[in-house]
């Protein structure tokens, strides 16, 4: 593999912390712009168990982004071709990762038959999930741990 090739791969249990570390320098340093200070402290709190993180991914069809060895993306897909998570290290922001991993999850949920992807797009990630076809259906307001965050559900229908 040639150095700075961008590997993609499915989660093993190993990749517990890092896709942790991943998705809080994500949330605490790139969607910081979107959110405040408290938002971002309910969304990603320093204390998020490990274990548990890791038995969340490992059910989840997980996908791991990697340069060089280390993980520096990683996304998700269920059945329905929903997209629970996507989340790239500010590190490795406008390199392509989020693109490839989004496409390895269209394929996958063409190859599942699924009629359409959807998720529920941070206002940092809305401009992302826009640029590749997906719409908005709605504007939420979640409540996490106490604060109140906006979002966008958005849809993307597949071709097949």
């Amino acid at each position: 593999m040639a150095e700075h090739e961008l590997h993609l791969r499915r989660y093993v249990p190993t990749d517990a912390a890092a896709t942790l570390r991943c998705f809080q320098r994500a949330v605490r340093g790139t969607a910081s712009r979107d959110y405040d200070p408290e938002q971002i402290e309910s969304w990603a709190p320093g204390d998020v168990d490990l274990d548990a993180w890791g038995r969340r991914r490992a059910s989840a069809e997980t996908w791991v982004a990697e340069r060089d060895g280390e993980p520096v993306g990683f996304t998700d897909v269920d059945d329905d071709g929903y997209i629970d998570m996507m989340f790239v290290d500010p590190d490795a922001a406008r390199t392509g990762v989020a693109s490839a991993l989004l496409q390895r999850i269209v394929d996958l949920a063409n190859a599942r038959g699924c009629a359409e992807l959807s998720t529920n797009a941070s206002i940092t990630a809305r401009p992302f999930f826009e640029r590749h076809g997906f719409q908005i259906v709605a504007e939420q307001r979640v409540e996490r741990r106490g604060s109140v965050l906006t979002n966008y559900r958005m849809r993307r229908p597949l071709t097949g």
